[in-house]
């Protein structure tokens, strides 16, 4: 039967510890490489997992094992197990460990919030989450709403950097399909991040001043009329002429 035993890892230790087998044929069995499995036989892989016993898991036979640990290139074959079938094929939100679990509704606030186009599956798939609780925030009538404050999922190490914009360059494709028209916010939203990180910045004038620099007062002064302030001694140094008007 092809295909990889359920809990590869804890089933590769297992191997490691109880077979004379090669690494090369526990990797092949399990779906790892080579490497890493001479790095749980080392002890620098997988440090603390408990084996997995795929003989008392119905996953191989005893037959099996002797057979790889006499002869270096048998490749092990995995028996039928009820509780791998369709385990490739299964979908569905993704998984989201304990101890992250309450950072989703920062990161379903901050998805609805500054990518608007994300449909309730996309976000669902991409932090793992349910629909009625994403619709809960987006009415916000989640009872922890005032609480909530918006974070990337990325930072938070719910969903990778790719994985967000390939979602929001597909939500902007099926809006264009549809007839939508993309404002400039969400143009500048599917430009990826390496090419944001690495283009030149645009000078911009803030919206607050923007036109002041061709702005001119509007004022009764001439334009060839002298409007300099004379210093103190012109005051003083009067001419001889104005003395004698005053004698007359």
């Amino acid at each position: 039967m092809s295909g990889t035993p359920i809990m590869a890892k804890a089933t590769a230790v297992w191997l490691c510890d109880n077979t004379t087998m090669t690494f090369k044929q526990i990797a092949d069995f399990c779906g790892l490489h080579e490497l890493e499995v001479q790095g749980i036989a080392d002890g620098d892989v997988a440090t603390g997992v408990k084996g997995f016993d795929p003989i008392a898991n119905k996953q191989l036979t005893q037959e099996e094992i002797d057979k790889g640990e006499a002869d270096p290139k048998h490749k092990l074959v995995l028996l039928f197990h009820p509780g791998s079938s369709g385990e490739e094929k299964r979908r569905g939100p993704r998984y989201t460990p304990l101890s992250k679990r309450q950072d989703r509704p920062a990161s379903i606030y901050w998805l609805v919030k500054f990518h608007p186009e994300l449909s309730d599956g996309q976000i669902s798939k991409l932090v793992g989450t349910t629909k009625p609780t994403i619709q809960a925030i987006r009415e916000r009538t989640h009872w922890n709403i005032n609480n909530i404050e918006p974070i990337d999922p990325v930072a938070l190490g719910l969903c990778k950097q790719v994985e967000l914009d390939a979602a929001v360059q597909k939500a902007a494709a099926k809006k264009l399909k549809e007839g939508g028209v993309m404002s400039d916010d969400e143009r500048r939203k599917l430009v990826s991040t390496e090419q944001s990180l690495g283009g030149d910045a645009e000078p911009k004038i803030p919206s607050a001043i923007e036109g002041l620099e061709t702005f001119t007062l509007s004022t009764d002064v001439e334009p060839d009329e002298d409007t300099s302030v004379p210093d103190k001694d012109t005051f003083f140094n009067l001419p001889d002429d104005a003395g004698d008007d005053d004698e007359d």
